[in-house]
């Protein structure tokens, strides 16, 4: 059943937070919208997959549900959501898993043929999955994956047009240690690549835009003054990600928890980052839908 998703944050509060954000190019904040559903599976949301045209989106809920939503725009700002379907990722069995780490989906990505690959960090993995959330198959473990971090794993997940896989850890296991980029291309696991880890922020999204470059996700929780956002935008070449620029760094509270990150094209050329925030099932988070205009 559709409902329609309230909208909380107006256009003023959007104005008035803006000034707070640094930026490294000229970016604009073009949507912010906080959301509420009665839907019990509404919450957490982890990552996000916009269509191409920027009118509806595939989420992601850290508790295994996948949720589809239209976005209702006026000249080109996101004004209001509605919420479709909400369908529940399944296993080998079709069922649902019954441990919480089993479901504990954190990166999405599309895949072919209206399928949609998932990373998971409880129990380390990505699956291929249905846009109705049965499995279709499940991607063979990289060997680092057992020795990763609990509830610090596969947050960020991304596919390039070749179809080839990007994922990366919450954390790289130390602050002076980059961030390891695992591949999966052709069936295998490729030789990894890297990413710098820089101060204290964390990787939880990323995705490959349509203009081929590499775009992650990262925020720093500084206690009582909220969380802080950082976009990072990376060339990729056969040596490993290239001609790093920061694009995107905001002061602590004027965003939530920024977790799911999807890049798209707009119909007059430009390139828009919509993020999605996860309230953790808590009562002092919020959903938070936010894109941003980046510069070419």
């Amino acid at each position: 059943m559709r409902q329609r998703l309230n909208r909380i944050c107006a256009l003023g509060l959007v104005l008035a937070i803006g000034p707070l954000t640094a930026l490294a190019q000229d970016l604009e904040l073009i949507s912010d919208l906080q959301l509420r559903s009665d839907a019990t599976q509404f919450g957490g949301l982890s990552a996000i997959a916009m269509a191409p045209d920027g009118q509806s989106m595939n989420l992601l809920s850290d508790r295994g549900y996948l949720l589809r939503a239209e976005i209702i725009r006026a000249d080109g700002t996101a004004t209001n959501l509605s919420l479709g379907s909400i369908r529940t990722l399944r296993g080998q069995d079709g069922s649902r898993a019954e441990l919480r780490g089993q479901r504990d989906s954190e990166g999405l990505a599309f895949g072919p043929n209206d399928t949609l690959y998932v990373s998971f960090e409880g129990d380390h993995r990505l699956a291929l999955h249905s846009l109705t959330g049965a499995l279709i198959a499940a991607i063979p473990p990289h060997p680092d994956f057992a020795h990763l971090q609990v509830n610090a794993s596969l947050e960020a997940l991304a596919v390039d047009l070749a179809g080839q896989l990007f994922t990366l850890p919450e954390r790289s296991g130390d602050w002076a240690v980059p961030f390891p980029v695992y591949r999966f291309a052709n069936g295998a696991w490729q030789p990894n690549f890297s990413i710098p880890r820089r101060g204290r922020y964390l990787a939880v999204g990323a995705d490959i835009g349509p203009d081929g470059r590499f775009y992650l996700l990262e925020r720093d929780f500084r206690g009582l003054f909220g969380f802080s956002t950082r976009i990072r935008r990376f060339d990729i070449n056969d040596d490993g990600f290239v001609d790093e620029e920061t694009l995107l760094v905001t002061s602590p509270g004027v965003h939530g928890n920024l977790e799911g990150i999807s890049i798209w094209q707009s119909g007059d050329g430009h390139l828009i980052a919509s993020m999605i925030s996860d309230d953790n099932f808590s009562g002092w988070l919020k959903t938070e839908f936010v894109e941003y205009r980046l510069p070419d």
